[in-house]
């Protein structure tokens, strides 16, 4: 076989199985926010971990399919006299915009992906798994199959109870801690001898969740109502307080 021959065959080839989807991310809050991402596991991780975005500003990513991974929004973001950049909510601990492989810090909304290659089947959803920062939603644009939208749209910190708050410096409620993370305990976490989902069922805490975000993850078993599917290689849009 020619070269020139093969390496059309080889270049057809690959872009049969990988492809590129573009995320719009936007920013409907009334402040700035810095939205970042992680590579869970499957393709590299995206050309920009962390970026800040105005009020009612927009921006897209190109990630290649396969690829796993997940989105979040950091509030309250600033940098100290040495440059040390610090979030109040969803810092990646990196004391950079770009979080460089490193995921937020609980309390914090989490968008999750996990893209087909050859325009399969991609998995997402919004997890409040991880505690609740800022609602979100996740639409998908094209595609194939039930590719429904899916949200987190109300502000969760309104109805946090009082032990699980998270306070910003003017006395405010900037994020709600999941049962998990507040009591560390088992039956909460879904861990030990509740590992497992006839042992680990909704709570109290995570109704709390549930009935402000129906669609969300309200807890680690959450699967039947909030894991959402859309084939044929479809790009998404993602909004911050939608």
């Amino acid at each position: 076989m020619e070269i020139g021959m093969l390496m059309l065959l080889l270049s057809t080839l690959f872009l049969s199985v990988a492809h590129s989807t573009t995320f719009t991310i936007t920013n409907n809050c009334a402040f700035n926010i810095w939205p970042a991402t992680l590579t869970g596991g499957g393709g590299s991780q995206s050309t920009s971990t962390g970026f800040e975005l105005a009020s009612k500003a927009s921006t897209t990513l190109n990630i290649m399919a396969p690829w796993s991974g997940r989105f979040w929004g950091r509030s309250q973001c600033s940098a100290d006299t040495t440059g040390k950049f610090t979030c109040a909510t969803g810092d990646c601990g990196s004391g950079q915009i770009s979080c460089n492989g490193t995921g937020g810090i609980p309390p914090v909304t989490l968008v999750e992906f996990t893209l087909a290659s050859n325009n399969g089947q991609d998995f997402y959803d919004v997890s409040l798994v991880d505690g609740f920062n800022l609602p979100v939603s996740v639409t998908p644009q094209g595609g194939s199959g039930e590719c429904k939208a899916t949200s987190c749209p109300n502000d969760v910190n309104k109805v946090c109870p009082t032990n699980f708050s998270v306070h910003g410096s003017d006395g405010s409620v900037i994020a709600c801690k999941s049962a998990c993370l507040a009591l560390n305990q088992p039956e909460y976490c879904c861990t030990g001898d509740y590992a497992s989902p006839d042992k680990c069922p909704p709570n109290a805490y995570s109704m709390i969740f549930k009935n402000q975000c129906p669609q969300a993850y309200s807890y680690a078993y959450d699967d039947k109502s909030s894991t959402f599917t859309c084939s044929g290689g479809g790009n998404y849009s993602i909004t911050f307080c939608p």
